[in-house]
């Protein structure tokens, strides 16, 4: 894994959740929070916790702070709040990738678990679980709107790097 890689990923990351959100817009308030058996007890819960586990793994990263609890559902009241901190948390994420080497992606990375268990892993490794955590949770909100006639459309990897180098940016 090197710098490139992580920073590919990343892209594709910021790239599907778009589409999960912008397909989410579609949707009545009522249909983002009714209580559902997928992951996160609704469609706007889910999409929470994506964002507050990125959250979470951010500040772990760049700061070395350990956050004790998840971000509350609650502490975005729309759609529009929760995008906002979203992308405002993505540009603090790419400006930590951007000042990264191969070499710092070996480094291993030591935190505090929100149950207090002491932990470290290599930071790499850390943020392709970042992604990869999005990615089971998108794929369970995709299934929801879906459900409601709001399908993101394709948001498997290979379409992004189809869809990129159609546009000449790959």
């Amino acid at each position: 894994m090197n710098i490139q890689d992580v920073l590919f990923l990343y892209d594709y990351n910021y790239w599907a959740r778009d589409r999960i959100l912008n397909a989410a817009e579609k949707l009545s308030w009522q249909q983002l929070t009714v209580p559902s058996t997928q992951s996160h007890g609704s469609i706007r819960g889910t999409l929470v916790h994506t964002f507050s586990a990125e959250w979470t793994w951010c500040m772990r990263c760049q700061k070395h702070q350990s956050p004790t609890a998840m971000l509350p559902e609650d502490q975005f009241p729309s759609q529009e709040t929760l995008r906002s901190c979203w992308e405002e948390e993505e540009n603090h994420m790419r400006a930590f990738l951007n000042g990264l080497t191969d070499h710092d992606l070996l480094s291993p990375l030591k935190y505090t678990r929100m149950g207090g268990q002491e932990e470290e892993d290599i930071l790499w490794h850390i943020l392709t679980h970042v992604v990869n955590h999005g990615t089971q949770h998108r794929s369970e909100v995709a299934i929801l709107l879906t459900d409601y006639g709001a399908s993101p459309g394709e948001i498997d990897i290979i379409m992004f790097i189809r869809e990129r180098k159609v546009s000449g940016d790959l």
